[in-house]
């Protein structure tokens, strides 16, 4: 049975830092399509150079100075640890130089993962169609919501509240995209997020670089 929907979250966090945000590299499941949330899947071959390619686009944003200063935080999940170490040994920094945080995980697709979106159609059409309606507020059941997601992730920005790189997932810069006031809980939840790229978000905006 699916879990009844949150209450949609649309305040921005006032005085949001600039983050720049980076998805995990590609692995087996994202090219099959297959929802990873909270399983722990490794990189693969194509993951590993976008990895690298996201260093690369880092370093046209931010110069080598300021780079230094900055904070380096990823998700707990193996495929954004890689991505994020994979990243720094690029940069010239020591790979492991960065903190982990578990508000950074992946949003938890319950019962869901490991499963395509036409495999959930299937096995759970209530809960897809709940999804349909509302992506933002909707509950996999033994998941979370965008909803759930956003408000742990405003632990994590009112506890920590500097400029940094994060590494995480496509589920997290969506909902760091609402959080900064940039995108609408709606329109944030239909945006496709690239590996390889940096999303810079700052009070208000995003760019993607």
């Amino acid at each position: 049975m699916t879990a009844p929907s949150a209450p949609a979250r649309t305040a921005p966090v006032s005085d949001f830092p600039t983050l720049y945000l980076v998805r995990h590299g590609e692995t087996d499941w994202n090219r099959a399509g297959r929802l990873q949330g909270r399983r722990d899947i490794p990189l693969n071959d194509t993951g590993r150079k976008q990895a690298a390619e996201a260093a690369r686009r880092l370093l046209r944003v931010v110069e080598p100075e300021r780079l230094a200063a900055l904070s380096f935080v990823a998700s707990p999940l193996a495929r954004a640890r890689e991505t994020m170490e994979l990243m720094r040994v690029a940069l010239g920094l020591p790979p492991t130089g960065y903190a982990v945080d578990a508000r950074l995980a992946e949003l938890s697709f319950g019962r869901w993962e490991g499963l395509t979106w036409s495999e959930v159609r299937l096995a759970d059409p209530v809960g897809a169609a709940a999804r349909d309606r509302s992506i933002w507020a909707a509950t996999p059941p033994g998941g979370e919501s965008y909803a759930d997601l956003a408000d742990r992730l405003e632990d994590w920005l009112t506890e920590f509240a500097r400029d940094a790189v994060v590494v995480a997932h496509g589920g997290v810069t969506r909902a760091m995209m609402v959080l900064s006031g940039s995108l609408a809980p709606a329109e944030a939840c239909r945006f496709s997020i690239p590996q390889g790229r940096v999303c810079v978000v700052g009070d208000g905006w995003t760019e993607w670089r």
